[in-house]
């Protein structure tokens, strides 16, 4: 049976889809069965990070109103083979997402796949809520902003209330993921450090992606960064952070420091 993970944010232009597809080719990389799910319906743009918008037929949509089968949405990443997408749809609305539909889909897909990471739309409404709600891990991915860090301090308080686990008075394993981090502007007083992010948000660290061009140059590419380039620090870090989420026990070092640190919130440790 595999794992759900739910990347979610309350703030949008944080870097969930990035991180999703980034993740998911990570862990498909070291040889797990991946399927990344896009509930962003209306917008979709997970396709367009993995490559794959030329090769959607059917969406997610299709498949909970019965317009399709599962085999048929879903699209086999052309680089690997244990990479797999399930598109949204951009024509249709997030009330066409019923709960009844994403539970069955996610049952289905929890059957064939080691890993199932569902990339939630930013916020709080339908489709984030439905994101979350069978989730076994989540990922809440934030800036070193102010107004990052409070909305997913509010995504956390969701976690631990909409999910099923939560209903079931199961705990959720959190884990923060600090994107488009910059040692300089940090120290400059431009942005927070990470132990005010931490501080703030308490929960544990899976990793810090530095600001990078590396990022956007493979997004352009429609390729995910772990994919692009191997060697990039941003690759290395989505690398290190989907070897945390398998148990492995790493330090996390900060970028523009040669240490990595643990602690209380800082290093992970598996569930």
């Amino acid at each position: 049976m595999g794992k759900v993970i739910v990347v979610t944010s309350g703030k949008g232009g944080v870097g969930k889809t990035t991180s999703s597809a980034a993740l998911g080719a990570a862990l498909a990389q070291n040889g797990d069965k991946v399927v990344v799910v896009d509930f962003d319906v209306g917008l979709r743009n997970l396709d367009l990070i993995m490559g794959a918008e030329r090769r959607v037929v059917y969406d997610l949509v299709n498949v909970i109103q019965g317009e399709a089968k599962l085999t048929q949405a879903l699209i086999r990443d052309k680089r690997l083979e244990s990479l797999y997408l399930l598109p949204a749809s951009q024509t249709r609305d997030k009330d066409n997402l019923t709960e009844e539909g994403v539970e069955k889909v996610i049952r289905a897909l929890k059957h064939a796949f080691d890993w199932v990471i569902c990339d939630s739309p930013a916020g709080i409404e339908r489709g984030a809520t439905l994101a979350m709600r069978h989730a076994d891990v989540a990922i809440v991915v934030t800036n070193p902003e102010v107004s990052s860090v409070r909305d997913s301090d509010r995504i956390i308080g969701l976690l631990d209330s909409k999910t099923l686990r939560a209903e079931n008075g199961e705990r959720m394993e959190k884990h923060l993921l600090l994107t488009r981090y910059d040692p300089a502007r940090a120290e400059r007083g431009d942005m927070l450090k990470v132990d005010d992010v931490l501080e703030i948000l308490s929960i544990p660290l899976l990793g810090i992606i530095p600001e990078s061009m590396d990022v956007l140059r493979a997004s352009n590419l429609g390729t995910p960064v772990t994919l692009a380039d191997d060697r990039s620090a941003p690759s290395i870090a989505y690398f290190e952070a989907a070897r945390r989420l398998n148990g492995e026990d790493l330090p996390v070092t900060i970028p523009g420091e040669k240490r990595g640190f643990f602690g209380k919130f800082f290093g992970r440790k598996a569930a």
